[in-house]
């Protein structure tokens, strides 16, 4: 008859010292992947913001042609104002009235040398700002 052998101390698994070894591994590895991942998150938010300012400015454009002026505000875009009776909307949803971040647009007519200013200001909601808090415009 054989007799079973006791598991060695390295059979019986990982000690407490190689675990914390490899949570601070792995935490150092995220402190360096971390703020990279969420600096390329900014960078597509802003890309959004621009494409949505473009997708608005396109809308804006629409009911000028239809009705002859650019709206006064834009929520014209979706319920039609009193007086409009070539209004032929809605040109855009409520969704399509906040930028990237959820914030209203700055709507502007007549513009500064255009005939209209459409702003979104950034992930701060703020006049001015670098990254992700810039302000973007048509």
């Amino acid at each position: 008859m054989q007799h079973a052998h006791p598991p060695s101390r390295r059979q019986r698994g990982f000690t407490i010292l190689e675990i914390v070894i490899v949570f601070i591994l792995l935490a150092g590895i995220m402190a360096f992947v971390g703020p990279k991942i969420f600096e390329q998150m900014g960078r597509a938010k802003s890309s959004e913001a621009k494409i949505r300012i473009q997708q608005l400015v396109g809308q804006i454009e629409m009911y000028k042609l239809e009705v002859g002026r650019y709206p006064d505000t834009l929520q014209a875009l979706v319920k039609q104002p009193p007086g409009t009776d070539k209004w032929n909307g809605p040109y855009a949803k409520d969704d399509d009235l906040k930028d990237a971040w959820g914030n209203d647009y700055r709507y502007a007519i007549p513009g500064q040398g255009k005939a209209f200013d459409l702003i979104s200001l950034g992930a701060d909601g703020k006049d001015g700002g670098e990254g992700e808090n810039r302000d973007v415009s048509n």
